[in-house]
């Protein structure tokens, strides 16, 4: 099967070299014969610095960045693309992306969980970026998933401790696994790594489990998801389309509050 997945992610990989490389090294290993994921991040400039942790623990912020998101979407619809994937732990725009696009939509964050419950009882989600506990938990919540979530953790530490670590990853890693044994204890048996950078970083030093316990690819699920996605819409099955968050406006509408708040180059 031939197609194009349009990744999203939240931060601007021209300021992440190491993690940028990293990550298409990763697709290209994982996706299927025929997929081809096309890598795309934010507009340079959108964040003070090479970390877009500071503006994306705010739900204020999160919601205005999301309008590139969604320029995004509707700019991947428009060339051709396949699928796209909101490709972040928050799921940023997932459902308004959902309403908007015909193609299928996936997301990290949801994906992985999804998975999650496949592969064990109870899943928890180490983080780095701590203030998005309580977002990732409502999401949650929000997907129905409550029952299975052990915990949603801060691993103890922070986004520049994982891009150093690209370079020497042993002692991060280390931290990592005493942080997943600390969920372990709480009954999680389960592990989703947080946030993409430290998702790859993991996979790319082989860790894949820890005592027993999977730690999750959550980039793979979202592959996996989005190829499922794109077969099944071959065959004519294809998202709901029923209620107010599901039913999509015309193409003319959406155009015209695009040209009105000006915010699309």
């Amino acid at each position: 099967m031939s197609l194009r997945i349009w990744h999203q992610s939240l931060t601007v990989l021209e300021d992440l070299g190491p993690y940028n490389d990293a990550l298409a090294t990763h697709f290209a290993r994982v996706a299927s014969p025929g997929t081809d994921i096309v890598l795309h991040g934010m507009r340079p400039g959108t964040y003070r610095s090479d970390y877009p942790g500071t503006d994306i623990r705010h739900y204020g912020l999160q919601a205005l960045h999301a309008v590139q998101l969604i320029h995004a979407g509707l700019a991947a619809q428009r060339e051709g693309y396949d699928a796209f994937a909101v490709s972040t732990l928050p799921d940023t725009a997932l459902r308004e992306l959902r309403s908007l696009l015909s193609l299928p939509v996936v997301g990290y964050g949801e994906s992985a969980m999804l998975t999650a419950c496949q592969l064990g009882a109870k899943f928890s989600v180490l983080v780095f970026i701590r203030e998005l506990g309580e977002l990732v938990a409502d999401n949650v919540r929000r997907y129905g998933l409550q029952e299975r979530l052990c915990s949603v953790s801060d691993v103890g530490f922070r986004f520049h401790d994982v891009l150093r670590a690209y370079g020497d990853p042993t002692p991060l890693i280390e931290r990592f696994q005493a942080a997943a044994r600390r969920e372990l204890e709480k009954g999680a048996d389960v592990i989703i790594p947080g946030e993409a950078p430290l998702c790859v970083l993991l996979l790319e030093n082989g860790v894949t489990s820890v005592d027993g316990a999977p730690v999750l690819d959550s980039l793979s699920c979202w592959v996996r998801h989005a190829e499922l996605l794109v077969s099944l819409q071959r065959q004519g099955i294809t998202a709901s389309r029923r209620g107010i968050f599901r039913e999509p406006p015309s193409p003319e509408r959406i155009a015209e509050i695009c040209a009105f708040y000006h915010d699309f180059p």
